[in-house]
């Protein structure tokens, strides 16, 4: 009877051991795998420091705060060197998609305009909204329209029927902006002349 007791406890702290290595290898696999390229590393919270070249990328999910090394850090973050640990540091502004600085964007996210480091929805006044770029442009600030010329054609101002006259504005100031998008300075349009010259003679403007 002892003899069947021994054996039977045998047995059971056999299946413990196993169960207990068997975890043991799960657990080590599943901290190898979180801890890619990390010189420190938490089994539950993954990477503490990293090799030199790469940068300490850290998120949260609910309470629980987890860390990973990475290359290069992720759309919304930028690195930050430093003397014992590189970290990607996250940009504040949520519209921002890249950063060179906490505060300073360099590439806002779908349906905002960049300007001066910061993402706008819609740019600020005096400035125009750049399709291509998603960036907004400084405009000149124009004066008013001058009055029609007069109506030539070809440096005549009779003896035609149809001939062009123009009008033009002026930049007030220059723009804040080098290479500022300005307006149109001169605006030409059709117009009719007189078709004979008094005393048949054509006159020049």
């Amino acid at each position: 009877m002892l003899w069947i007791i021994f054996m039977l406890l045998l047995f059971i702290s056999s299946m413990e051991m196993l169960t207990q290595n068997r975890w043991k290898k799960q657990a080590s696999a599943g901290l190898l795998e979180n801890c890619t390229g990390c010189v420190l590393c938490s089994e539950d919270n993954g990477c503490i420091t990293c090799h030199q070249r790469l940068f300490l990328l850290i998120w949260r999910d609910g309470i629980r705060q987890y860390g990973m090394c990475v290359h290069t850090c992720p759309p919304g973050y930028f690195g930050v060197r430093g003397l014992e640990v590189n970290r990607c540091t996250k940009c504040r502004s949520p519209s921002c998609e890249s950063c060179f600085s906490r505060d300073f964007c360099m590439k806002c996210k779908d349906k905002f305009y960049l300007h001066k480091g910061q993402c706008f929805r819609q740019c600020p006044p005096s400035t125009a909204a750049q399709l291509d770029t998603r960036e907004c442009q400084e405009t000149c600030e124009l004066g008013p329209w001058s009055q029609w010329s007069t109506c030539t054609h070809e440096g005549r101002t009779c003896g035609c029927k149809w001939g062009v006259e123009t009008r033009v504005r002026e930049v007030l100031g220059a723009a804040r902006e080098e290479g500022a998008a300005c307006p149109e300075l001169l605006e030409t349009r059709k117009c009719r002349m007189r078709k004979h010259c008094p005393g048949g003679e054509h006159h020049t403007a």
